[in-house]
């Protein structure tokens, strides 16, 4: 299904995991891509790793999954488009969006530390979509 040689996706991911890393700096903990399909860790940071060590990261990813319904709810029920949602923890946010090219959609979600003041999530999402402009959406979808 996909024609996207391993090098463009290579690339792909790596502009996608800089921009998180340029937004978050040493506070990104983390960046996933998935789809209905399956899902892919691209970035794990150590301390982060030894954190999920047990966790059933495939149900956690799952859980990601409910996002393509409620995007597509939110886009019927408003009269803006749905760009992103973050979830707050002890110590932690979580953003989640959809890489989009019509039909196809490929979620991404990443966590960063908490800090005083927060993060200004549009600007990230404004981030991805400049990445998401240079490569075919088929590039982000996880192996």
């Amino acid at each position: 299904m996909r024609d996207v040689n391993v090098e463009r996706r290579r690339e792909a991911a790596r502009a996608l995991v800089e921009a998180f890393s340029t937004f978050g700096d040493d506070a990104l903990r983390d960046v996933w891509l998935f789809d209905q399909r399956g899902h892919e860790r691209l970035y794990l940071r150590d301390d982060v790793a030894e954190k999920i060590a047990d966790l059933d990261v495939t149900r956690f990813v799952d859980n990601e999954r409910y996002g393509y319904v409620t995007r597509d709810t939110y886009s019927d029920l408003y009269y803006a488009d749905f760009a992103y949602t973050v979830r707050g923890f002890d110590g932690f946010e979580q953003f989640r969006t959809f890489l989009s090219d019509g039909d196809r959609k490929v979620g991404v979600f990443a966590s960063f530390d908490r800090r005083e003041g927060g993060y200004d999530f549009g600007a990230l999402s404004d981030s991805l979509a400049e990445v998401v402009a240079d490569y075919p959406v088929d590039a982000f979808g996880p192996e």
